[in-house]
């Protein structure tokens, strides 16, 4: 039997595995979880999240690489409002229609999954 530590989502997992054929039949020790740090609480401009009635989303998970639009600013359908970072390219995520920007909920650094809210607009 082999232990490895595996970190997934930030979660960080103690897993045992056993060596040889395979039977198919589940592991005798389950993995367990073993949280090593608090996940970061949420920055303070998160709280006003979901002031527009236009949500703006990721299309795709990973990482918010800029902000390129700040509350108050108007905007065109197709300007971009964030850059997200995934798999070393940088994506834009655009404003679906013309509008002026409500609220940005993410701010630079932070992961995001597919489908996140990143800012509203109204």
């Amino acid at each position: 039997m082999k232990n490895y530590t595996i970190t997934v989502n930030g979660n960080v997992y103690d897993v045992v595995v056993e060596e040889g054929a395979s039977t198919g039949a589940p592991a005798p020790a389950a993995p367990k979880a073993a949280p090593k740090a608090a996940p970061k609480a949420a920055p303070a401009a998160k709280a006003a999240g979901g002031a527009g009635s236009v949500k703006v989303e990721a299309g795709a998970a990973g990482k918010v690489f800029k902000v390129e639009a700040s509350v108050g600013q108007s905007l065109k359908a197709g300007d971009t409002v964030i850059i997200l970072e995934a798999m070393k390219m940088e994506i834009p995520v655009v404003a679906p229609q013309d509008g002026t920007v409500a609220s940005v909920d993410v701010a630079v650094g932070d992961a995001v999954e597919a489908g996140a809210l990143l800012a509203t607009m109204n």
